[in-house]
């Protein structure tokens, strides 16, 4: 019950917010795509599944690729902009960790930060492997734990206010769970059956206007949207403060936030 409590809080929290997530953390989840599609082994011909595909953002760098690209979200609003963005791929809407496709059906599964949004881990990774082919690659991101600094931000703005957690936002089950490391991702993906594992830190600066990078958590975007969006009035209005100030320490030169990020990338072969 507990597992189950934790995925269905994440497909709450997901209904509805395509359209914020594509206008604020979209672009930041972006910049790994390029990494992640070399090391699936994608180019022209592959047959690519793009899982969590959101709005389309790898799946189209795929099909640019000249991959042939299926995608799929358990989110329909964000089904329904990927088939805007890449309306070449197959798209529909699946939830892991069952997905809707023979054993070995593709030649690369990908899955850009989905990973961290799934109540069992381990059985959504030894899906991706059951539907890629003997021999092809399986990549996936997660972002690296303690955070980056400018991942931290909202955070930072949120224990600043003094905001508490609430019982309806469950947390992972601690037997579900694994170390956000290079280490502890790799032994994820070959405790799935996975060979040849590698995983290495991806580190950039994202840069965004403050209010930007505010309208996410504001809507309720991701883990911490949720907890901003589920506060008092007042404890919002606190947050927001706190965040104002501390955003200044990422201010760059052209007015910009200038926020590290961190994530891991990890690949295998079946």
């Amino acid at each position: 019950m507990k597992v189950a409590g934790f995925d269905e809080v994440q497909r709450g929290a997901w209904a509805g917010r395509a359209g914020a997530f594509a206008g604020s953390f979209a672009k930041l989840c972006a910049y790994t795509a390029p990494e992640l599609l070399d090391a699936a082994g994608v180019g022209r011909g592959t047959r690519v599944l793009d899982v969590g595909t959101g709005p389309g953002t790898v799946a189209g760098v795929a099909a640019r690729r000249g991959a042939v690209v299926t995608a799929v979200d358990a989110e329909p609003g964000m089904v329904e902009l990927a088939r805007r963005a890449v309306p070449g791929a197959e798209t529909l809407t699946a939830v892991l960790p069952e997905l809707p496709f023979e054993d070995g059906a593709f030649d690369a599964v990908v899955a850009n930060f989905v990973v961290n949004h799934v109540g069992r881990p381990r059985e959504a990774v030894a899906e991706l492997r059951r539907v890629v082919r003997p021999g092809g690659r399986v990549a996936v991101t997660i972002w690296a734990a303690p955070p980056a600094a400018g991942q931290a931000l909202v955070g930072r703005a949120v224990e600043a206010a003094g905001a508490t957690r609430p019982s309806a936002l469950p947390r992972l089950a601690a037997e579900d769970d694994f170390p956000r490391t290079p280490e502890g991702f790799a032994g994820l993906l070959a405790g799935a059956g996975l060979r040849e594992v590698g995983c290495r830190s991806v580190a950039w600066d994202h840069r965004a206007g403050a209010e930007e990078w505010w309208s996410g958590p504001a809507a309720g975007v991701g883990a911490i949207g949720q907890l901003v969006v589920s506060q008092d009035e007042r404890t919002l209005a606190e947050i927001k403060r706190h965040f104002d100030v501390l955003a200044r320490e990422f201010l760059g030169e052209d007015g910009l936030l200038v926020l590290p990020h961190e994530a891991l990338l990890a690949s295998a072969l079946r």
